[in-house]
């Protein structure tokens, strides 16, 4: 099995770039380059899109720590499930974009201090985010959000916070239910020029399910350096290994009722698993010039090695293997240019720049042959560039009232190399998919602490390399299949006083050639995909918090979807007017929060829960919704330069049986991912600052 080293990219959209030029002694600042609604609470009202952020007990609210989605399923229009499948990754969609997603992310764009956890062809993997040394995530959603390219549902990006002034050493270690154990290993401080945080961190469990056991090891480093007052230099480095994860398969309605916890017979006899070794790297250089201009040039690159063992043989004639190898290498990077100036004496911020992303992988197939692997099935190299070129402005075009405009145009080429003969055909071929996306948004500051906002927009989405992989018949890559575009509307408000934020949002979208699963496969158990001839999703976003005496704080979120084909014919018949399938109708959260005034003790309630959702395009299937409640605590002491932190999780308080996550159009009814009844989780963080 192969490593990988991969680099971190730069933001694909750059609004306010900030890299304050200063002087004096002062703490080595984050890499300034940030992406569009990243400014600071105070500006956020003034930008025409649905922004969320957390930050501090909400980034890792008594969690585990080790998923996105722990701390995700709190914010409006985003559905972030962990499928308690570490073999598939999480499932997260933002307004309906990416429920479709077998395993990783589809339709949202992932994104760290700047690089793309994404790869060009939009597969996104959140297993890769640095959740131990992040200060805060930004979700962003609407019209605006489309800017960042092949991309439909909005942006996910993480910002790694700065190194403490003085040397700090942590442990954070939690058990759980089902062998549940995780333990990182923390250190950052700054040394002079250098700022310098890096961690590392085991999960192990056996999994809520038969045949679920998992080991997941990753490191991450990060080294910042002020190299004067106008530029900086950050390094980052990431490196996963997850060995050999079992994958229990998704259930049919039948085999749930009989045994929730079991594993699909063909996991055992084919000894269905997955390995993934992934490394990456990258250095972003900013500097401020002589005339204010701002530049960032960033370069990135890594590689990614991936081996399955799926449930069947892969042995017939167009097959393609029942193993999978996966030898990816990627890379890239972005130069961009930002300008604060005026006009009519009022400022106008500029902002353009260029960037390239490129995925080459060699992939071979093989008979599994009772979970072992035989002959040869598939040998091909794919690759994948992404070329992309953007501009985007904001006018402040009298005190109250501000537009934000942009242009982003996206080439993405798809290309296959056969080297696999014995069958007869040479599969190779080539597909270029492009699109200019433009974006306008505007938007109004009535009081100081209210505004609303208008936003109108185009999406780009690709298939990715995963969807292209199979076509309904032959071999080679499904060169038929084209990118879903989307035409996006939203108008909303921001509410921001200080014991009380409100925000709303009512959003439209329409979607030509969706990109769905296809029918069953009966002869392989995979999935092939095809367009949709149009759907659409439209609906609201709710967030409330209010602050009361006492550290009493109330936190909910709400959303309401509806999200349909409209125009769709298949084999089974037509389909126009039902659900899109995954995606919940009604979505809620809400917490009771208590942290008395003066105490290192907090405490809290949450409840959160879905509507029914449909698991397959003819609606004949489904998961029933659900609500659940849980429960968590802490207590932090200081002494002497020491910080203790025991802390306990309840999750599911009243051992609800039920649903988590769907395998959208899964072969064979396979289609249900149960979620675990009643579980725990204990902890205790040691921290030692050397003052």
């Amino acid at each position: 099995m192969k490593t990988s080293p991969s680099i971190l990219a730069f933001p694909l959209l750059t609004i306010a770039v900030s890299v304050a030029a200063q002087t004096g002694p002062r703490p080595l600042s984050l890499p300034a380059q940030v992406v569009l609604g990243s400014e600071r609470p105070a500006e956020d009202l003034r930008v025409p899109l649905a922004r969320d952020t957390l930050s501090g007990d909400r980034l890792q609210p008594q969690t585990l720590g080790a998923n996105v989605s722990e701390s995700l399923q709190r914010l409006p229009g985003i559905v972030a499930l962990n499928r308690q499948n570490y073999a598939q990754d999480l499932q997260i969609s933002s307004r309906g974009f990416g429920s479709r997603a077998q395993f990783g992310v589809r339709g949202v764009r992932l994104v760290q201090d700047g690089i793309p956890l994404t790869m060009p062809d939009g597969q996104g993997q959140p297993a890769l985010f640095d959740l131990d040394s992040l200060q805060r995530i930004e979700v962003l959603r609407g019209p605006l959000a489309a800017l960042y390219g092949n991309a439909s549902g909005g942006i996910i990006q993480g910002f790694t916070g700065e190194a403490p002034f003085y040397p700090t050493l942590e442990n954070r270690s939690a058990i759980g239910s089902d062998g549940l154990w995780r333990s990182r290993l923390r250190y950052g401080g700054q040394h002079g020029p250098l700022n310098i945080q890096a961690n590392v961190s085991r999960l192990e469990t056996d999994g809520y399910r038969d045949h679920s056991e998992t080991r997941r090891d990753l490191a991450n480093l990060r080294l910042g350096w002020d190299i004067d007052d106008a530029s900086s230099l950050t390094l980052l480095v990431n490196t996963l290994d997850q060995p050999d994860t079992q994958d229990p398969l998704g259930l049919t309605e039948q085999a749930l009722r009989e045994d929730r916890r079991q594993a699909v017979s063909n996991a055992y006899r084919f000894n269905t698993r997955k390995s993934v070794r992934h490394n990456q790297a990258g250095l972003n250089y900013q500097r401020r010039l002589a005339n204010d201009d701002r530049i960032t040039v960033m370069v990135y690159g890594g590689e990614r090695y991936v081996q399955q063992y799926l449930a069947f043989p892969g042995s017939g004639e167009f097959a393609g293997g029942g193993v999978i190898e996966l030898d990816r290498t990627f890379g890239g990077g972005e130069i961009g240019w930002q300008r604060d100036s005026e006009a009519f004496g009022l400022p106008v911020e500029l902002a353009a720049g260029l960037t390239y992303d490129y995925q080459g992988e060699d992939r071979l197939g093989f008979v599994n042959e009772q979970g072992v692997k035989g002959g040869l099935q598939r040998d091909e190299f794919n690759r994948v560039d992404g070329q992309d070129a953007y501009f985007i402005t904001t006018w402040t075009l009298a005190p109250k009232w501000t537009m934000t405009a942009g242009l982003r145009h996206s080439q993405v080429e798809f290309e296959s190399k056969d080297d696999y003969f014995t069958d007869g055909n040479d599969d190779s071929g080539s597909v270029l998919f492009e699109q200019t996306n433009p974006a306008l948004g505007l938007s109004y500051q009535w009081t100081p602490e209210l505004s609303v906002y208008a936003a109108i927009g185009q999406g780009f989405e690709t298939p990715t390399a995963q969807e292209l992989a199979y076509r309904p018949e032959g071999s080679g890559l499904n060169f038929g299949l084209s990118p879903a575009r989307s035409r996006n509307s939203e108008i909303g408000l921001k509410l921001r006083r200080q014991d009380t934020s409100v925000t709303a949002a009512l959003f439209h979208t329409l979607v030509d050639d969706e990109i769905v699963t296809g029918p069953d496969q009966a002869f392989t158990g995979r999935s092939t995909y095809a367009n949709a001839a149009e759907s659409t999703r439209k609906g609201v976003e709710l967030a409330l918090e209010q602050r009361f005496d006492y550290g009493i704080t109330a936190y909910a979120a709400y959303t309401y979807l509806q999200a349909r084909f409209d125009r769709y014919a298949t084999e089974d018949g037509d389909l126009s007017g039902n659900d899109l399938p995954g995606v919940p109708n009604h979505s809620l959260f809400a917490e009771l929060a208590w942290q008395p005034p003066g105490t290192g003790f907090t405490t809290a309630f949450e409840a959160q829960g879905l509507s029914e959702r449909y698991a397959n395009d003819t609606n004949e299937d489904q998961a029933s919704g659900y609500a659940v409640f849980n429960w968590r605590a802490a207590y932090r002491h200081e002494v002497a330069g020491w910080a203790v932190e025991p802390f306990v999780r309840v999750d599911n308080l009243g051992d609800r049986e039920y649903i988590g996550s769907l395998i959208v159009n899964g072969p064979g009814g396979r289609f249900y991912e149960p979620a675990p009844e009643r579980n725990w989780l204990a902890g205790l963080s040691l921290q030692y600052q050397w003052r």
